[in-house]
């Protein structure tokens, strides 16, 4: 009986214990950044620079600390941008610098520098793989371009390249993955080469992926709505695959959808519950900004038919 009522005690102490605290950003005089808890206890100390819109007292999203800018003291450094750190006030790493700001996380990494060389962190802040290369691209199907000896190239061009260096392609493990003769429709082509298919799944997730699949044409009408110029049925198929699963502070599977080229469409992102039984379209921004699958399905068929009605000429015609 002690045994039983002990267990009964500790279930929901545990559970709670499991919350997230609440952790606000801090402004200031000076418009110095820093965290702090829900006592006013400082977690990171005012000492950052901002770029991004923020308010005094904002809280803090996500399982990690970001800060979208640099140490007063330090300023802009190479191929970095911004801080990460733990919600304890640990510093973790710093994100790699891409479009104007911190890499966007995809397939459930994010990518970061480390005595010049980058490699890739979870959600959590976790390292994922190692920093190794002198470059390495955002994954995209299961597989991420790297490279050895290369620099920018040197150019007043906003938009500059990689160039120069030994180029490869490593899997999620952060593997050296060699090209093969083409074998299915699933293997990925890079650079006029292609590569195995990388995922690999278990009963439960195939029924997962079965959900998406059932209504492949209907979401790929929707998806090419808009696209010209006219595709075949073969072209406009999507490939959904999970690239993520639960972890610690994130119940769910993370599926997204590939076009015919194996790319990720930015506008259907989705989750879906630990048990399979919720789905969620979530914004490619912000994670927290999910919408019911019915719900969105539903606005997504309203805005395809209004679309039509107003370019008739569409050569990829949505069905109901």
């Amino acid at each position: 009986m002690k045994k039983l009522l002990l267990l009964i005690i500790w279930i929901p102490m545990l559970a709670f214990s499991q919350e997230k605290e609440v952790l606000r950003y801090f402004i200031t005089k000076d418009t110095l950044v820093g965290v702090k808890n829900q006592k006013g206890e400082i977690i990171v100390p005012a000492q950052f620079r901002i770029y991004s819109i923020l308010e005094d007292g904002d809280p803090v999203k996500g399982n990690t600390i970001f800060f979208d800018g640099w140490k007063k003291d330090i300023g802009h450094e190479k191929n970095m941008w911004g801080y990460v750190y733990d919600r304890k006030g640990n510093f973790l790493y710093r994100p790699y610098f891409y479009d104007n700001g911190a890499d966007f996380f995809e397939e459930g990494v994010q990518r970061f520098v480390k005595n010049g060389k980058v490699g890739f962190a979870d959600r959590n802040g976790k390292v994922v793989i190692e920093p190794k290369h002198d470059f390495v691209s955002p994954f995209n199907y299961g597989y991420a371009a790297f490279c050895d000896g290369c620099d920018w190239e040197k150019t007043e061009d906003e938009h500059k390249a990689i160039v120069g260096g030994t180029w490869g392609v490593m899997n999620f493990k952060g593997e050296i993955v060699q090209p093969i003769a083409k074998k299915s429709e699933k293997d990925v082509k890079l650079d006029g080469k292609y590569y195995p298919y990388p995922f690999g799944y278990n009963e439960k997730e195939k029924n997962i992926l079965q959900f998406f699949e059932k209504q492949n044409k209907l979401l790929s009408d929707l998806h090419y709505v808009n696209f010209y110029p006219k595709l075949s049925e073969n072209e406009k198929k999507l490939f959904f695959e999970i690239v993520e699963r639960p972890k610690e502070n994130f119940p769910y599977y993370k599926v997204y959808a590939y076009d015919y080229n194996k790319y990720s469409t930015s506008l259907m992102k989705f989750i879906v519950s630990e048990d399979g039984k919720k789905v969620y379209e979530v914004s490619f921004f912000d994670e927290d900004e999910k919408t019911p699958f019915e719900t969105w399905l539903k606005k997504e068929i309203k805005a395809a038919l209004q679309y039509q009605k107003e370019h008739p000429d569409n050569p990829n015609k949505f069905n109901k």
